[in-house]
């Protein structure tokens, strides 16, 4: 798709128009995409770190396909983003999916890193972080990923904690996911999504989810049952003014979890080891996911894929009933409130060249 039919949705193009500038350059969306954001028709962002930091080729060009297909049944458009060629691909085609996971060692890209890539016209998969700050700027108001990051072990000590929290304080955007990977601490996960002011609300779930696990051993602060209420907390969250996202959770279904007592073991001993091998930083996520892995027998893949395809249904789910909500308030003739009106983009969106 050329520059010339590059635009935003809905709260994102009013900024600019309001700015009397034009609709910033750095987005290149599909024009699947682009129609359904201009008619107020669901649509879901979804990150590529999963395709190019998952299974290996072909699996994970099948994973992605799985995925998307999974945001449709769910009633919603998927809008894949990656970055590529100096612009923020959302809606990648099946070329683009094709190239992204044939090619190896493309570099996750989380928030900080965006920059460099565009500058340099390079190709970079988008974590939760990234996503969530590249489809707010679209006005896309919904994401789903597997897990988001949070608190990671030890971090009294590393302070290694996820910029997927800090991004969440930032970001419109609905993050549909089976709670937080069992890797972290999860507890002070919660703690710091709490402070941090970050709803998080179970969908039909008391416990907070653990990624591969039903239960994280800890409740979810916020529970409802129905989607028409969670669409309306989610709308009315951001029309109170709220700068920042809402977490929804869903749990793997039971017959695709691992069992959470030999997950805790197995993480326990990672850790442990880790820092005898002297692990740290961007390395030690993937250190631990190996370990879990090992310890499942290459059950915690299929737990995985499991996973990422329920949570991109229900996501589809949950950004049709938001559609849905918003379309009848409009008819009614009530007005937007001032927080769903206007995206942020500002002078980041200038094209880099």
């Amino acid at each position: 798709m050329n520059s010339d039919n590059v635009a935003a949705g809905p709260r994102a193009r009013k900024k600019k128009e309001e700015e009397g500038g034009e609709v910033h350059q750095l987005l290149r969306l599909s024009d699947e995409v682009e129609q359904a954001l201009r008619e107020g028709q669901p649509v879901v962002a979804l990150e590529t770190t999963v395709i190019n930091h998952g299974p290996p080729y072909p699996e994970n060009l099948e994973l992605a396909f799985a995925i998307g297909q999974a945001v449709r049944e769910g009633g919603a458009i998927p809008a894949t983003i990656g970055i590529a060629d100096g612009h923020f691909v959302v809606g990648m085609s099946e070329s683009e999916l094709e190239r992204f996971a044939g090619t190896e060692h493309i570099p996750k890209a989380t928030t900080r890193d965006v920059g460099l890539i565009l500058a340099s016209g390079g190709l970079g998969a988008t974590t939760v972080a990234s996503s969530l700050f590249i489809a707010d700027n679209a006005g896309i108001p919904v994401l789903s990923t597997g897990g988001i990051g949070g608190v990671h072990r030890n971090a009294s000590v590393t302070f290694d904690i996820s910029a997927d929290l800090l991004e969440l304080t930032r970001r419109q955007v609905a993050v549909v996911c089976s709670g937080a990977k069992s890797i972290l601490d999860v507890g002070l996960t919660l703690e710091y999504l709490e402070t941090l002011g970050v709803p998080v609300i179970g969908y039909r779930c008391a416990d907070f989810p653990a990624y591969y696990c039903t239960s994280s051993g800890f409740p979810n602060p916020q529970r409802t049952d129905e989607l028409t209420t969670l669409a309306a907390a989610i709308d009315v969250h951001w029309e109170a003014g709220a700068t920042g996202s809402v977490v929804v959770t869903s749990p793997i279904e039971a017959e695709d979890a691992l069992d959470s007592d030999r997950i805790e073991q197995a993480v326990q001993g990672a850790v442990q080891q880790a820092e005898r091998d002297g692990v740290h930083g961007a390395a030690i996520t993937p250190y631990l996911l190996k370990a879990v892995s090992a310890a499942t027998r290459g059950r915690s893949a299929a737990a995985s894929r499991a996973v990422l395809i329920s949570t991109a249904k229900l996501a589809g789910q949950v950004a049709r009933a938001l559609a849905d909500r918003q379309a009848a308030e409009r008819d009614s003739g009530r007005a937007l409130g001032p927080g769903r009106q206007a995206g942020r983009a500002g002078d980041m969106w200038k094209r880099v060249t």
